[in-house]
């Protein structure tokens, strides 16, 4: 059985336990992270040096890197309709995939540590600032590509860049931030919230 390592309140954490639900999959899950068995356990980084979650174990396997995970877990069973084989679709899954985990995240961080997690080394209002104008703007990046598709991020159908960026979306609607008017963008927030794995990881699940 899989065991997935990381603390359920983890947005990285969420997208594994959300792929697992939409593929079927049986895991257990083990806390870990603040409030939990701390990542800086010799037995946690002998798994993963970075000293974070989450870590997927499938037998002898072990992962990190939320996004390879998700993206190994999906090929493991060949749902192709998630990440598809064919070289050109893949990219264009993947492209936002890494997208979300460079591009947005790193527009969002400052914000969502100060505002949300009230961090105090994230107190800097100018910084905050910046911070929000990023995160808006990006996810106006988004928007402007659902608008290209109509459906979702890398087209017609639901991908694993759904998954990453859902969570995303979520975050970002859930955050205590003066937000422009996206319709594209809530109207994909409704539509993910169809699936019942949205639902539990995302919209129910914590900023």
């Amino acid at each position: 059985m899989l065991a997935v390592l990381g603390k359920a309140a983890s947005i990285n954490v969420r997208k594994v336990l959300w792929l697992c639900e939409e593929l079927d999959l049986p895991l257990v899950r083990e806390d870990w992270g603040a409030g939990h068995r701390s990542t800086q356990d010799p037995a946690f980084l002998a798994l993963n040096p970075n000293g974070l979650v989450p870590v997927l174990k499938d037998d002898a396997l072990v992962l990190w890197e939320s996004n390879v995970i998700c993206r190994y877990l999906a090929a493991r069973e060949g749902r192709a309709d998630l990440l598809p084989v064919a070289p050109a679709e893949r990219a264009r899954v993947e492209q936002w995939m890494d997208w979300q985990a460079t591009e947005l995240n790193n527009a969002w961080r400052y914000a969502f540590l100060a505002l949300v997690r009230h961090s105090p080394d994230h107190a800097d209002a100018a910084a905050i600032e910046a911070s929000v104008r990023a995160w808006n703007r990006h996810i106006g990046i988004l928007a402007q590509q659902l608008e290209r598709t109509g459906g979702y991020v890398a087209g017609d159908g639901f991908t694993l860049a759904d998954i990453v960026l859902g969570l995303s979306v979520h975050r970002w609607m859930a955050a205590p931030i003066d937000r422009p008017s996206y319709p594209v963008v809530s109207a994909y927030y409704e539509r993910l919230a169809e699936r019942p794995g949205f639902r539990t990881y995302g919209r129910e699940g914590g900023p």
